[in-house]
């Protein structure tokens, strides 16, 4: 009994966390959609698109993946929404840049539901956030 006591300590903790997660993860969603040109949900709804459903993940995947890195790494709750900011807004800015610089046409490509731009938006989304995960250790 005291094994289970000593193992469901920490439960108030995790639940706390899972619920912030969970409310920053649909913060990024909804920031996401709201910053990009063309509203991915929208588009996977409505007209199935698989570009905009790849994107979208990638870009959710990545988000996560950088938000498990500040849970990780956060001292405190509050430690941890900050840094789950900063994470929502460097996923932001590696989309902005893919726009911007390297795929300029990114937006027309997903609209025009083409797959391989979905993918190279999901795999940045990804790469980004592994990076962002990683520069949050300290």
């Amino acid at each position: 009994m005291e094994l289970l006591q000593q193992s469901l300590m920490g439960l108030a903790d995790f639940v706390i966390y899972f619920g912030v997660s969970l409310i920053l993860l649909l913060g990024f969603k909804w920031a996401y959609t709201l910053v990009t040109p063309h509203d991915e949900w929208q588009l996977v709804k409505e007209r199935q698109s698989v570009a905009a459903a790849i994107g979208l993940a990638g870009a959710v995947i990545g988000f996560a993946i950088a938000l498990a890195g500040a849970a990780s790494n956060s001292v405190s709750v509050p430690d941890f929404v900050i840094w789950g900011i900063v994470a929502l807004l460097a996923q932001l800015l590696a989309f902005a840049i893919l726009r911007f610089t390297f795929m300029p046409k990114i937006v027309e490509r997903i609209d025009n539901d083409e797959i391989s731009a979905g993918i190279m938006l999901a795999g940045v989304s990804v790469a980004v956030g592994l990076l962002n995960a990683a520069c949050m250790t300290y």
